[in-house]
């Protein structure tokens, strides 16, 4: 009669392990195969804002624009699912928020940007960990919460969504 611990043997481990990570490598082969995620497309900006200072647009583009604006920098890891899929949707989200490259259509109203930046909710800590030097120092989010503000008051987005 056969023995059954022999079944779960030390020997019999590597082979598992080798049916597990091939189960891994054709599950990542095959996500590869999901269109979402790919398309990189920068829709073409209908009107900028006027900006209230270089400042402002530089801190702006540094740590907001490749989510709230059309002119998204994509990265190489953008090509890759999962990744891909996390960044698209990212990247969604925040142009139907908030779209500096449309600023002929209603945008939230400034308050809410301020209230975003302070608390620190804005840039996210999932985009500042993979992207260096994007962080807001306290500083940095003065200049940008008042260079907003300016720039609303000079320039008035087409509106302001919600209201």
């Amino acid at each position: 009669m056969k023995n059954e611990g022999s079944r779960w043997s030390r020997a019999s481990w590597p082979k598992r392990l080798g049916w597990i990570g091939g189960g891994i490598l054709a599950l990542f082969l095959v996500i590869q195969l999901v269109p979402y995620g790919r398309d990189h497309s920068n829709p073409p900006v209908t009107k900028s804002p006027a900006w209230v200072g270089a400042q402002t647009e530089q801190i702006f583009n540094n740590s907001c624009g490749d989510c709230h604006s059309n002119l998204t920098k994509w990265p190489w890891y953008s090509n890759v699912a999962p990744m891909s899929w996390l960044v698209q949707s990212d990247v969604d989200e925040g142009r139907s928020i908030m779209n500096f490259s449309e600023w002929d259509k209603p945008q939230p109203a400034v308050d809410e940007l301020v209230e975003q930046i302070s608390s620190g909710s804005m840039p996210p800590s999932k985009y500042t960990i993979i992207h260096s030097g994007t962080k807001l120092s306290d500083t940095e989010k003065q200049t940008l919460i008042r260079g907003l503000i300016a720039t609303y008051n000079a320039d008035p987005p087409g509106g302001v969504k919600g209201g």
